[in-house]
C-alpha cells in the first residue's frame, strides 16, 4: 500500500491463518489519530449533556423549525429557540415521570420526524429513559414486536399513526399502558384505546400532567443505554441494537476531529433539513452532531414530492442522503439538460469535461471552474438552496457515475460514509477534494480501529499484498452495547472485542475503502461453485436501463436468473426507437425487450470479467418496483431476499423451467 499518499495508518500487523481461523489483515486507524484518538469532549458524558450544554449556550439560537401552513399554503419556517424547547422537554419529563416511569423504563415514539419527536427524545435523555424508536416505514407486526420486545410502557404517537399503532393491539396491549398523540385523538380512537386499560393523552393535556411538580434528573453514566434501535434487518424478526451514551459522544468527538482536519467544521450558523428518518442512526447522529454545535434543524413536510420546495426554502448547508434521493435528483437534472436545446447541451457538457478534468488534476472544487460554477452550474445549486457545503450519502451504496455528477455540478463536497446501526452511524467517510475517493467510503473514523479478516470460501485475501480483501471488522467505543435480550446474538458478532460487520471491503492505495461484498449472501450452485451474489448485482447495477436488480440461484441449479425493475422512461424510448407499441406493463412482458435487457446484462458481465456461472441465463421484468409495502425492502432500501424469494417463487420456477 503507498503509504506516502495513504490516509491511515498501520497500529498493528496482521497474522496469517491458524487453529483453522481465517486470516487476519493488520489494523489501521485513520491518520487523523496519529496521536491518538480525539479525547472525550469535557462534561460531556451522556445524549442529554449535548442538549443541556448547547441551552446554556446559546439559549436563543434557533433549533428545530417547521413550515407554517397558512390558508392551506407552507410558508416560512417557524423557529423554537433552544430554550423554548428545553422548557418543553422539562414539562414532558415531568409528566413521564409523574406516571411512576423511571429511570431505565422504554418509552417509544412513532411517527415522521418532528419537533415533538424530538422533545420527546431529549424528555428520554434527560430522565435517563431508554428511547426506543418505533420504526415509521414497518408496518404493525413490527410495531407489536418491538412493544412487547422492549416491554415499552409509554408510546408518544404523531396523530395520522394512531390508527397504524391501534393494529398493534391486543398484542402490544398488555405492555402499554399510555399513549401520547403529538395532535390528538378522535373520540373513537379515545374510546378503543380506554377499553384495553390504556389512558390516552393529547399532546397539550400531557403537559398538565408534571404542571407543579419536580422531579430530579439522574446523574447519567457513559455506559448508561440511551436508544434501543430495532434494525429491521433482512431475516427473522428484529434485533434491538442498545446504544450507550459513550458511543453517540464518542462518534461526536470523532466528528469533531475529522471535520476539523479538513477545514469543515460545523458551526452555530449551519442548517440541517431532517427528513431522513429519527427512527434510524444515521439522522439520530447528524442531529445530535447539530445540537452539539447549536445549529438548527428544519423538518420537511412529509412528501418526498414536496422536498425540493422545503429545501429551497430553508436553505440548508448540510444535506443528508440515502442514494435513492441522490438518484432521484440525478435524474431530475438529467431530464433538464436533455430538454435544454443544442446550445445549452453543448455548454453544459463542456463545462462539465472541463471542470472533471481539473478536479481529477487534484484542483479544488471552488478553484476547478469557477466561472463555470457561475453561469452554468449555479442554477444547480440554487436548486439545493443554494447555500449547501457539504452532501453526505449513507445507508447503501451510491452509484459512482451519480456522485462524480454532483460533485462536479453541486458547487459543495459530496461525500459517501458506511457505517451500521451497531457501530453507531460513521465508521468510514470519504474525503472533500479527493476525486481518487470516487465509488468508496473512504477511510475510517479518527476513533475506531479498523481490519480486514480472509474469507476463504469468497476467495478474498485480507493479506494479500496487492488487493487486501476481506470482512469488515470495527473496534472502538462507538460500537454497540449488545443486542437486547439477545445475547447469543451478540457472541455471534463479537471476537476478542472486534465487530463483524458482515461486510466485505477492499483497501484502497489511497486508505480508503470499498465495499464490495456481503458475506452472508453467497450461495455454492450445482457445480458446487460459490456466488457472491451482492457483487454481481453491483456490477449488473451499473447496466443503465435498469433501476435495480435480484440475482437468485441455489445448490440444485447450474445457472443464476434474475428479477429486474427496468427504468421505466429508457424502456419507452428503445421500443419506441425498434418500432416495439404497447404501455411499459406490456413492454416488460414482451420477449423483444426481454432480450434486450438479458444482452446489456451480459455485455456488462464481459466487461467486468465475470466468470460463466455468474452471468444471467434468464430473467422477468417487474414494471413495479421492489419496494416495502410488499415487504421486499428494509427501510434502508436493502433487498429482503428470503421474502423475495418467497413472493418471486412461481416466476423463478419458471424461469428455470423455461431457460432449460
Amino acid at each position: 500500500m503507498a503509504e506516502n499518499k495513504s490516509y491511515i495508518m498501520q497500529v498493528e500487523a496482521g497474522k496469517p491463518a491458524s487453529d483453522g481461523k481465517p486470516s487476519i489483515g493488520p489494523v489501521y486507524r485513520s491518520v487523523f489519530a496519529k496521536d491518538g484518538f480525539p479525547p472525550p469532549i469535557e462534561g460531556l458524558d451522556s445524549c442529554w449533556d449535548i442538549f443541556r450544554l448547547s441551552v446554556e449556550k446559546y439559549p436563543n439560537n434557533r433549533m428545530l423549525g417547521r413550515r407554517e401552513i397558512v390558508d392551506g399554503k407552507a410558508g416560512k419556517y417557524v423557529w423554537q429557540t433552544y430554550k423554548e424547547v428545553y422548557d418543553l422537554v422539562i414539562k414532558v419529563g415531568n409528566s413521564i415521570r409523574s406516571l411512576g416511569i423511571d429511570e431505565g423504563g422504554r418509552c417509544g415514539i412513532y411517527g415522521a420526524n418532528s419537533a415533538e419527536w424530538v422533545i420527546s427524545m431529549e424528555a428520554c435523555n434527560a430522565h435517563g429513559l431508554h428511547c426506543v424508536p418505533l420504526y415509521d416505514t414497518l408496518g404493525a407486526g413490527a410495531v407489536e414486536f418491538i412493544i412487547c420486545h422492549a416491554e415499552v410502557t409509554i408510546a408518544f404517537v404523531e396523530e395520522k399513526k394512531i390508527p397504524e399503532l391501534l393494529k398493534s393491539f391486543p398484542g402490544a396491549a398488555k405492555y402499554l399502558k399510555t399513549l401520547v398523540s403529538f395532535g390528538k385523538f378522535t373520540p373513537e380512537q379515545k374510546e378503543e384505546i380506554e377499553k384495553f386499560g390504556l389512558a390516552a393523552y393529547a399532546w397539550e393535556e400531557f403537559f398538565l400532567l408534571g404542571e407543579n411538580k419536580h422531579f430530579d434528573l439522574p446523574v447519567k453514566k457513559k455506559s448508561d443505554i440511551c436508544t434501543i434501535m430495532y434494525t429491521s434487518g433482512t431475516t427473522g424478526d428484529p434485533k434491538g441494537v442498545m446504544i450507550s451514551n459513550n458511543s453517540i459522544v464518542t462518534l461526536i468527538a470523532g466528528v469533531q476531529r475529522l471535520l476539523g482536519s479538513v477545514n469543515e467544521s460545523l458551526t452555530t450558523s449551519d442548517v440541517y433539513l431532517s427528513y431522513l428518518p429519527l427512527a434510524h442512526i444515521f439522522d439520530r447522529v447528524i442531529e445530535e452532531c447539530f445540537i452539539n454545535h447549536g445549529a438548527s434543524i428544519g423538518f420537511w413536510r412529509g412528501d418526498v414530492k414536496l422536498l425540493v420546495e422545503d429545501i429551497s426554502e430553508l436553505k440548508p448547508s448540510i444535506f443528508c442522503a440515502v442514494p435513492r434521493v441522490l438518484d432521484r435528483i440525478y435524474s431530475g437534472l438529467q431530464q433538464k439538460i436533455a430538454a435544454g436545446g443544442f446550445i445549452k447541451q453543448t455548454l453544459f457538457n463542456f463545462a462539465y469535461g472541463y471542470k472533471l478534468r481539473n478536479l481529477r488534476k487534484g484542483l479544488k472544487h471552488h478553484e476547478a471552474a469557477p466561472v463555470f460554477d457561475k453561469i452554468v452550474f449555479n442554477k444547480i445549486k440554487q436548486g439545493l438552496g443554494g447555500n449547501v457545503r457539504l452532501i453526505l450519502s449513507g445507508a447503501a451504496p451510491l452509484a459512482t457515475h451519480v456522485e462524480e455528477f454532483l460533485r462536479v455540478v453541486s458547487c459543495s463536497h459530496v461525500l459517501q460514509g458506511y457505517g451500521l446501526t451497531e457501530t453507531c452511524a460513521g465508521t468510514f467517510v470519504s474525503l472533500p477534494h479527493e476525486m481518487s475517493m470516487l465509488g468508496t467510503v473512504g477511510p475510517p473514523v479518527p476513533n475506531v480501529d479498523v481490519r480486514l479478516e480472509s474469507v476463504p470460501e469468497m476467495n478474498y485475501d485480507a493479506l494479500s499484498s496487492s488487493n487486501p480483501r476481506g470482512e469488515v471488522c470495527v473496534k472502538g467505543d462507538t460500537l454497540f452495547s449488545g443486542y437486547y435480550k439477545r445475547d447469543d446474538l451478540t457472541k455471534e458478532v463479537f471476537e476478542d472485542g472486534w465487530f463483524h460487520t458482515g461486510d466485505v471491503g477492499e483497501w484502497q492505495p489511497n486508505g480508503s475503502l470499498k465495499i464490495i461484498d456481503r458475506k452472508k449472501n453467497i450461495f455454492k450452485l450445482s457445480q458446487g461453485e460459490y456466488v457472491a451474489v451482492e457483487n454481481l448485482e453491483n456490477i449488473y447495477g451499473l447496466v443503465s436501463v435498469i433501476d435495480s436488480i435480484w440475482v437468485y440461484g441455489n445448490s440444485f441449479e447450474s445457472f443464476l436468473v434474475a428479477v429486474v425493475n427496468p427504468k421505466k422512461q429508457a424502456i419507452e424510448a428503445w421500443a419506441e426507437e425498434n418500432g416495439i407499441s404497447g404501455d411499459f406493463n406490456s413492454l416488460c412482458e414482451n420477449p423483444k425487450v426481454k432480450e434486450y435487457i438479458l444482452g446489456e446484462l451480459t455485455k456488462i458481465g464481459k466487461e467486468k470479467k465475470l466468470k460463466g456461472f455468474e452471468f444471467i441465463k434468464a430473467l422477468h421484468l417487474d414494471p413495479e418496483p421492489f419496494d416495502m409495502e410488499r415487504d421486499l425492502l428494509t427501510p434502508t432500501f436493502k433487498k429482503k431476499r428470503p421474502q423475495l424469494l418467497k413472493y418471486y417463487q412461481n416466476v423463478i420456477d419458471n424461469l428455470y423451467k423455461s431457460a432449460k
